[in-house]
């Protein structure tokens, strides 16, 4: 089963060394990787997702929150978050001279074009990873010099544990000031 899992720290160097090496000594495939500041001052958030079964996360989310600096570690479902991702195409500008074809394609998949230059055009999609792959699948069959893709970036459906973890870490900062 995929998860998705949230861990937020404090940011410090070698941190994010210490969270993988704990997906390592598992042999744990990460399928993708983001991180970002949180919603608090000083708290930083690490979104992580990878496939295995839940008794070996629930190992994992522990472990992880054994880590210094690791503040609290979450693991959910995809049907307890809500997600995206972003992908940018790099297209040959000649593909766009062939009539309306590249730009139905583009239409077709919600898609924007971000820039275009004598040479290329860059599409942007946002998205399910599924979305973006199906729009890199058909930008195939035209040409494509370049493609990427974020990791995943997911917010809580269910608030109430993360909610109240974050004001219990918020009036923890409170009391030390």
């Amino acid at each position: 089963m995929k998860y998705t899992i949230t861990v937020f720290t404090e940011n410090h160097t070698g941190l994010l060394q210490r969270v993988v090496s704990a997906f390592t000594r598992r042999s744990i495939s990460i399928d993708s990787l983001t991180t970002s500041p949180s919603s608090l001052e000083g708290i930083h958030r690490f979104t992580i997702v990878t496939e295995v079964k839940e008794e070996i996360v629930q190992k994992l989310v522990a472990q992880l929150e054994k880590q210094i600096d690791v503040l609290k570690a979450f693991y959910y479902t995809d049907a307890e978050i809500v997600q995206q991702e972003i992908a940018l195409y790099k297209v040959p500008t000649a593909a766009f001279m062939d009539g309306d074809t590249v730009e139905s394609l583009v239409r077709s998949h919600n898609a924007r074009i971000l820039c275009i230059e004598k040479e290329y055009v860059v599409v942007e999609k946002t998205g399910l990873q599924e979305e973006t792959e199906a729009l890199l699948n058909d930008l195939k069959k035209i040409g494509i010099y370049e493609f990427v893709r974020s990791g995943r970036i997911a917010v809580v459906k269910p608030m109430e544990r993360l909610s109240k973890y974050l004001q219990s870490l918020e009036n923890a900062v409170a009391e030390k000031n």
